[in-house]
């Protein structure tokens, strides 16, 4: 059966991932029949209703899904089009209450043009109660118009099927959290990146640069286990007596939180074991200021230092020196640890920032072990970050070939030198002279 999914007209580029990676979760085949990332509307192919619903169940950045009953260029070819493919379906419904609605998208209708448009599908034959709230059957008439033009260019009537995930958002906005600071994931992006990533019961998910919480907690909400690192210890503790634990608390998610703990990923506690089902992360960009990691500049070993005859790195308030990252390093280190603690099929969900200009983009990470789903790009002035999914390969699937690894940034030790990314943005992503050439 073909079905008509109503999309919300945002994050384009995020919407078919999240519903493929939904249908992939739940093992169930879906064919996308039409597909635009400018219009609202999509048509698939799917086994049946129920493959329907349990899609549409999680999915962030739809609003509904529909039974496509037809479809056409005009009311003539929509009219011809539901009477050849739905005929045999009227009589199910003939003494059921119902409702009709009309949706057009970027366009409208007055209540007398709303009412002629609903008549003109009275040989349906329906002969319940009009019904305008909780009807036993939903049907919509969808309008898809171009900007300025009253007359729609594709038409489509569809009887509903099930509501998406999206009210949560109500649930889960960071105008509502109680532990936030300025790095605080979108809570919509968190949740999409979850969707993306296959969080679910029975899986254990880890977010190695944590913050405050806001991809375990997305992942919770789906029912997976989370734990999470950062090796800035204060989000670890919190303030003024909140902290991680304070976000799970609120939403009684208390139970889906493992543990979070101070670390940075080059210098991880964790056993190096293939036990994670989904990493998901938004890593610093270094902007404003430069990436580091735990170590000393010189490489070298430090005497201990003893306060009060306790050593100073054993005491609670203790800070670990730190060193400069590169950030293209970063990234390989990310792909590497995921390479390495994933299990088969489990998968990385990354973003990661890049300059809009081809001419100075960043290039997308590869490694060996890891086969790319999915790339989303949120598209800000003059760069964007990108949403990337990779898929941990079986044993069995992997090339035998070494990662590819991002090309690094010159010799040095400041910032700039060590952050491709972040010397573009103070420079206004400026394509450099060699690149445009002489004229």
């Amino acid at each position: 059966m073909d079905y008509l999914i109503r999309f919300v007209q945002m994050h384009e580029s995020f919407r078919k991932a999240e519903i493929e990676a939904l249908a992939d979760l739940h093992e169930i085949k879906i064919e996308f029949l039409e597909y635009n990332q400018y219009s609202p509307h999509c048509i698939v192919h799917l086994q049946d209703e129920d493959a329907a619903r349990l899609i549409i169940s999680r999915s962030i950045l739809s609003k509904g899904i529909y039974e496509l009953w037809g479809s056409g260029s005009t009311y003539d070819e929509l009219h011809q089009d539901v009477k050849r493919q739905t005929s045999n379906l009227w009589h199910l419904y003939r003494y059921s209450s119902f409702k009709i609605e009309i949706q057009a998208y970027q366009a409208k209708r007055s209540l007398a043009e709303q009412n002629d448009l609903i008549q003109s599908f009275r040989y349906t034959g329906f002969e319940g109660p009009i019904q305008l709230k909780d009807p036993q059957q939903t049907f919509c008439i969808f309008e898809e118009c171009e900007w300025g033009i009253k007359e729609p260019r594709r038409v489509y009537l569809g009887r509903f099927v099930a509501g998406s995930s999206r009210p949560v958002l109500d649930t889960y906005t960071l105008k509502k959290r109680k532990y936030l600071s300025t790095t605080s994931m979108d809570s919509e992006l968190a949740l999409i990146t979850a969707n993306l990533s296959q969080a679910a019961p029975g899986k254990l998910f880890y977010d190695p640069f944590v913050g405050t919480g806001s991809f375990p907690v997305a992942c919770a909400h789906y029912g997976a286990v989370s734990l999470g690192s950062d090796i800035d210890g204060r989000a670890i503790r919190g303030k003024q007596g909140l902290n991680i634990v304070t976000n799970f608390q609120q939403y009684s998610l208390v139970n889906k939180h493992l543990d979070s703990f101070v670390a940075d990923l080059t210098h991880t506690p964790l056993r190096t074991a293939r036990f994670l089902d989904g990493i998901i992360c938004d890593p610093p960009y270094g902007v404003r200021e430069g990436l580091k990691v735990l170590g000393s500049k010189d490489g070298g070993k430090r005497e201990i230092t003893w306060i009060n005859g306790e050593a100073a790195h054993l005491q609670d308030h203790y800070i670990p020196p730190k060193k400069p990252y590169s950030f293209e390093a970063m990234l390989d280190d990310i792909l590497e640890f995921a390479a390495n603690y994933l299990v088969d099929g489990g998968r990385l969900s990354l973003w990661m920032p890049t300059a809009n200009d081809k001419e100075v983009e960043l290039g997308i990470p590869t490694h060996h072990c890891l086969e790319i789903v999915s790339i989303c790009v949120q598209p800000f002035n003059k760069w964007s970050r990108r949403l990337l999914t990779y898929r941990r390969l079986r044993d069995g699937e992997v090339r035998d070939e070494q990662p590819v690894k991002q090309a690094r940034v010159g010799e040095g030790n400041t910032a700039n030198d060590l952050n491709l990314f972040r010397k573009m943005y103070f420079e206004g992503f400026k394509v450099p002279p060699s690149s445009t050439g002489d004229k």
